[in-house]
């Protein structure tokens, strides 16, 4: 902010009080122009976010806390550390494949570090990121020739049930469409090709673990299938009231999560909701629905959350491993604990699920 004080040398030759009004007059003015700067600031920021308020006016005249499912004084915890760089090593390779193995079953979640996505592209993909979340609200539905944009949760008829957050689903396959600049398209496609080979490396180290091959895998998650989401969550005004994004397991086989620094992710962990602390170096990798199944319930796919923030706004972005719809699910281990099923059953039931009940029901609809 400029300083709205100068030293004043009055000339003896000039009239004082014509001096002084005249000074006046320009600090006035320029007070002016500094609060109104503050102003279309400040609208700038509300104009960009989502009308929560008035689009689900019906929940919040019915408030009630989310009592002890919220946990907000949940323990912090840092999350299984796997350094990627020892897979390089002959000796130390084996260490680290069952260390990744190791987490997936005890954990379900795990941090990465030297995982080979450049802390460059990372940071030029959460410059975009900003910037895209950053525009007016009416003008983020255009970026993408689809439904990319989403926000809110639309069948939602309770607070609990309510994400207050706004995202960006881009499927791999139409990444090209990007309408708001090529800056865009182009970081999104170069961080989507970083994040299939990543995503290829942890397939093969877990099949591995289950004595099977990873081929089957990587052949039905391809571009055509696998889809990024960019997340941003605004500060939100009732934090006790309302998650940034509600409690869920996720429907694919494999995610990987770059988060900022801001506190927000849960997960559940012996029965209880436990922070992630952030760690700015590391990514997250987590087990999803459909790797569990296959893994006969070895890998678990682990319920979390992220809770809001009544200050501070949060980014992320999440690569989504997911196969083709008619891509079959089964394990090889005898007895199976789920039934062999399609992707797109699985999906079509789920959709169902929360449509009905308000909320994701998922493996245990298909155990056999």
């Amino acid at each position: 902010m400029r300083c709205l004080h100068k030293q004043v040398t009055r000339s003896p030759l000039l009239g004082s009080a014509s001096s002084r009004r005249m000074e006046i007059m320009r600090i006035v003015s320029e007070a002016q122009e500094l609060d109104q700067a503050a102003v279309d600031r400040s609208a700038t920021v509300m104009d960009s976010n989502p009308p929560f308020f008035p689009t689900y006016k019906s929940l919040f005249s019915s408030r009630g806390s989310m009592n002890d499912e919220a946990e907000l004084l949940a323990v912090e915890c840092d999350l299984p550390l796997v350094d990627l760089g020892r897979l390089n090593g002959k000796l130390e390779a084996k260490q680290c494949k069952q260390d990744i193995i190791t987490a997936a079953t005890e954990w379900g979640f795990f941090q990465i570090v030297n995982h080979g996505v450049s802390n460059s592209l990372l940071a030029r993909l959460r410059r975009q990121q900003v910037k895209m979340f950053r525009q007016p609200f009416k003008k983020k539905a255009l970026d993408f020739s689809d439904d990319s944009y989403r926000w809110g949760t639309p069948t939602a008829t309770s607070l609990k049930q309510l994400s207050w957050s706004e995202a960006y689903h881009i499927p791999l396959s139409s990444a090209n469409k990007l309408a708001r600049t090529s800056t865009s398209r182009c970081v999104i496609e170069e961080f989507s090709a970083a994040m299939a080979q990543l995503a290829n490396q942890l397939v093969d180290t877990l099949a591995e673990g289950l004595g099977r091959d990873g081929t089957y895998i990587k052949e039905n998650c391809t571009r055509n299938s696998c889809y990024l989401r960019l997340n941003h969550y605004p500060p939100c005004p009732l934090p006790g009231e309302v998650f940034g994004l509600v409690p869920h397991t996720d429907s694919d086989f494999l995610t990987i999560l770059c988060q900022d620094t801001v506190c927000g992710l849960q997960l559940k962990k012996a029965g209880r909701w436990v922070t992630v602390k952030p760690n700015p170096n590391a990514l997250i990798v987590n087990i999803g629905d459909l790797f569990q199944a296959w893994s006969n319930g070895l890998y678990k796919s682990v319920e979390h959350r992220v809770m809001s923030n009544p200050h501070l706004e949060r980014f992320s972005v999440a690569y989504f491993v997911c196969p083709s719809i008619e891509t079959l699910i089964h394990s090889s281990a005898l007895p199976a604990i789920y039934r062999k099923f399609s992707f797109g059953e699985y999906r079509q039931q789920v959709q169902q699920d929360v449509r009905l009940t308000g909320h994701k029901v998922g493996l245990t609809r298909f155990l056999a």
